[in-house]
């Protein structure tokens, strides 16, 4: 039985598209969606598709009813802000016979609020940077020696690292809440930063796969440059955060380590395919695979930390080349 895959939101994705085409090998098609025909990586798809922004009242009807037409078996997205959007409507697609990839309603609700998420990592005793709603919070922390300058300030729904600032003053911190609404006091993070990829099992709920990387570049957000590295003791922490909490599928773990303290920090999770996860893939971690197995109703065995150290991945622009009589309608 061939296993069609709808990739939503795919952007500028081509290494995902492509990831899912291999290991379905003629056994199903890839379906990838963007509202905009110049969107580069539907055209990898098998068949590419426009569809209205994900803000459309009508558009969880138009991917359903694609799904339905297309005999679609599994569905994600690519950014952020469908990721709850998809969780919610994961009983319609369900009653379709379709599988939504994606972690509960409420963990992607938690994740993209990074003082949500901050709030559960205390309450689990996880280690992360502390948070303040508030410049008299922040400044009663600080008069109490708990934080102190420089910070980060950031929206509490964000991604790609937009709008993000390192605050070195009290003046400046004003002038960023008094020209922007819902911002967060972020502890500033010394050490290094780090990824992780992580895979839990749809059907056992067992994390599957862990790939981590150091992070030698960034760009909005971004890595641009990596090398694959290996932690057994992370391995185990991130275990059991992914299996206590209940995440789903892949997702994506931003991290720091403090060589001073010997201290691994959690900073944020995204519940999805992270902008580094090619790197992963290269290195033989592969999570389109297991999805498909889930998918075929086939658990995968747990298979953690078996790639190769020492492994770089470097980022170079491509250009996609298409006539505008061949581009999608």
């Amino acid at each position: 039985m061939s296993t069609n895959i709808l990739i939503l939101s795919s952007g500028t994705r081509n290494k995902v598209v492509q990831a899912f085409k291999k290991e379905l090998a003629h056994n199903g098609k890839v379906y990838a969606t963007d509202c905009s025909n110049i969107g580069p990586a539907i055209y990898d798809a098998d068949r590419a598709v426009i569809v209205p922004p994900i803000k459309d009242p009508f558009y969880i009807d138009e991917i359903l009813g694609l799904c339905k037409r297309e005999d679609i078996k599994g569905v994600l997205s690519l950014i952020d802000p469908e990721l709850s959007l998809l969780a919610e409507n994961a009983d319609r697609f369900t009653e379709a016979g379709v599988t939504p990839i994606v972690s509960s309603y409420e963990l992607c609700e938690v994740s993209l609020d990074k003082y949500r998420m901050y709030e559960m990592l205390v309450k689990l005793g996880i280690p992360t940077a502390k948070c303040y709603l508030s410049i008299e919070d922040f400044e009663s922390a600080r008069a109490d020696g708990e934080v102190d300058f420089p910070v980060f300030v950031k929206p509490r729904r964000g991604s790609a690292s937009i709008n993000i600032n390192a605050v070195e003053s009290k003046e400046m911190l004003v002038a960023l809440f008094h020209d922007y609404d819902d911002l967060i006091i972020q502890e500033y993070m010394k050490g290094q930063e780090y990824g992780a990829d992580v895979y839990i099992d749809l059907i056992s709920g067992k994390c599957t796969s862990i790939f981590l990387k150091e992070k030698l570049k960034m760009r909005a957000g971004e890595t641009d440059k990596s090398v694959s590295v290996k932690d057994e003791r992370l391995f185990e922490q991130l275990v059991s955060f992914v299996e206590t909490v209940g995440y789903r599928g892949m997702i994506d773990i931003d991290l720091f380590y403090d060589n001073a303290t010997d201290t691994w920090y959690l900073s944020e999770v995204n519940p999805r395919f992270g902008g580094g996860y090619p790197h992963a893939y290269a290195c033989g971690v592969n999570f389109p695979r297991q999805i498909i197995n889930n998918l075929k109703g086939i658990e995968n065995p747990v298979n953690i930390g078996d790639y190769q150290e020492g492994v770089y991945m470097m980022k170079y622009n491509e250009i996609y080349i298409r006539p505008e009589e061949d581009l999608a309608k």
